[in-house]
């Protein structure tokens, strides 16, 4: 199990540097397309540092309540709310919120900016057919992306991200629009790839974003069945919703990302983008992991 939290944890860095690394390319094209004119750089540079920021203290609330989450104290649900205290005394993590969001679909997610300020949420489809070791596996994979500060890790792919898509938007009406004092040879180089670069950069982003967070989904994993001792659990749980399936009633593709199976409803484009490993790869991970603990 530790062997494979290294190396997702490898992965990760790996591919957040081929994403900063493609980031200072788009700049470069962009500044050299300009001229070295930045004035409208750093406005856009600005614009998105403020956007980031106020989703990086504010993005967990808004989490919760997109998806209609209901805070809990420990009498409303004692079950859930004693495993999240106990789970998450293991990890020795501060205890989060607890809330639950009314759905059928068995499914969990986990926000918050660090561990100091952190959610938990489950839906009542999940409270509903889970036993107490399923359970517990569930939550101790939410826990784990709270101990894992994948949150942290999401806000610096959403930051590259926002960043990425401003200057492609800029680029795409820079060209269009940036009169006729860019027609020499040179300029009309740099004019072609800063509008390959402008239509590439929402696509490696996108793709990025998915490896990153499938990647977290299989630290989760890993780090969840470590925690309870018992991955029996957490295989049983995702073998349970294997069958009954993960969609839930609210489909909110920004939040996606965030629950511990895929929310969304399947079709061809969300199965190629989605943020979620099958379930079957994860549940083989967990059995291989469990054969050579």
């Amino acid at each position: 199990m530790y062997k494979d939290i290294g190396q997702n944890k490898r992965r990760t860095i790996y591919i957040m540097l081929f994403f900063v690394i493609f980031v200072v390319v788009i700049i470069w094209l962009f500044v050299k397309f300009l001229n070295g004119n930045l004035s409208i750089f750093y406005g856009g540079m600005a614009g998105a540092l403020i956007y980031t920021g106020l989703s990086y203290y504010f993005g967990s609330r808004m989490a919760l309540a997109v998806n209609r989450a209901k805070k809990i104290t420990k009498k409303d649900n004692p079950t859930l709310w004693q495993t999240v205290e106990n789970l998450s005394i293991s990890d020795g993590l501060p205890m989060p919120a607890v809330y639950i969001m009314q759905d059928s679909a068995p499914n969990a997610f986990a926000t918050g900016r660090d561990q100091n300020h952190s959610a938990v949420c489950v839906t009542t489809g999940l409270l509903e057919i889970m036993n107490k070791n399923e359970l517990e596996g569930v939550i101790s994979h939410e826990l784990s992306h709270i101990k894992n500060y994948d949150m942290r890790v999401n806000m610096i792919a959403f930051a590259l991200t926002a960043v990425i898509s401003l200057l492609a938007d800029i680029i795409i009406q820079i060209v269009w629009f940036g009169g006729d004092e860019r027609d020499s040879a040179n300029n009309q180089i740099f004019m072609f790839m800063g509008i390959v670069a402008a239509i590439l950069a929402p696509i490696v982003a996108s793709f990025i974003q998915l490896a990153i967070s499938r990647q977290r989904e299989y630290l989760a994993d890993a780090s969840g069945a470590m925690t309870t001792r018992y991955p029996e659990g957490l295989i049983s749980a995702l073998q349970k919703i294997s069958k009954v399936g993960s969609a839930t009633k609210v489909q909110n593709s920004s939040t996606a990302h965030m629950f511990f199976a895929n929310p969304l409803k399947k079709h061809i484009v969300s199965g190629l983008f989605s943020t979620h490993p099958p379930i079957k790869e994860r549940i083989k991970r967990l059995q291989e992991m469990e054969g050579n603990a």
